[in-house]
């Protein structure tokens, strides 16, 4: 566990999984947190059971696609915690479609909440940083192997996701590290579904021949937030086992 006391953090894509995961694990380290999601009864629910006063963590609705939600809750953070310290943006989709017959809509909506949603709280929130400050994001391995079958969309993000955060790191810098986190198979719900019909072909191809727990992210994610990871910046760090190793 990392000394975050005092400081604050923001995870969006917060009602569970790797977000939900974070949340928990920045709190446990005496972290302030601001959880936001989609699925607003998600994200209360698991607020109130980290911290039923509310005075540490609170939670708000939050649409990732929405340029005007990210300010929002930026904002919230700011009125209920003064100040912010850690950016995980972790909200995304991820649908099965092929590419020959992928709608408009269905490749705008993964644009918008994987990457255009990135785009909107970052913006926000760095003028609102001090020294001394991360961002996380959430790529994956799909980021570095290219998305796989029927998921042509969320690949694309997701390498977006990797180059985008190594300029935040190039225009922030020195004040502000930006590193990348690329989960592999995880044992979330999202995954759960990619997985149906393969999960033993999938984890007998891993050399840790088990799917990672989100804690196990959200560990690394707290890592590069710490002062121990002081000259880490513009980094994409896979989590996968050893299921895909390479840059």
């Amino acid at each position: 566990m990392f000394d975050f006391k005092d400081r604050v953090l923001l995870v969006t894509g917060a009602g569970g999984g790797i977000g939900g995961a974070t949340a928990a694990y920045f709190h446990a380290c005496g972290a302030r947190v601001m959880m936001a999601d989609i699925n607003e009864a998600a994200v209360v629910a698991l607020a109130r059971s980290l911290d039923p006063s509310a005075q540490q963590v609170r939670a708000q609705r939050y649409d990732a696609s929405q340029s005007a939600d990210a300010q929002a809750l930026v904002q919230a953070c700011l009125r209920a915690f003064g100040r912010l310290d850690f950016l995980v943006p972790a909200a995304a989709i991820y649908e099965d479609q092929l590419l020959r017959s992928m709608s408009d809509a269905q490749w705008e909506a993964t644009m918008a909440v994987n990457l255009n949603g990135v785009f909107y709280l970052v913006r926000q929130a760095i003028a609102a940083m001090p020294a001394g400050s991360s961002i996380v994001t959430l790529a994956s391995q799909s980021g570095h192997t290219g998305g796989s079958v029927e998921h042509g969309h969320y690949g694309a993000t997701k390498g977006a996701i990797v180059s985008f955060t190594r300029t935040l790191a190039r225009e922030l810098g020195p004040a502000i590290r930006a590193n990348a986190v690329s989960p592999g198979m995880i044992d979330t719900p999202m995954v759960a579904r990619a997985l149906a019909g393969k999960r033993e072909e999938v984890i007998a191809n891993t050399p840790l021949k088990r799917l990672g727990r989100p804690e196990e992210v959200a560990s690394l994610i707290a890592f590069l937030c710490s002062d121990a990871a002081s000259f880490i910046t513009g980094e994409a760090i896979l989590v996968t086992g050893g299921l895909f190793m390479g840059g």
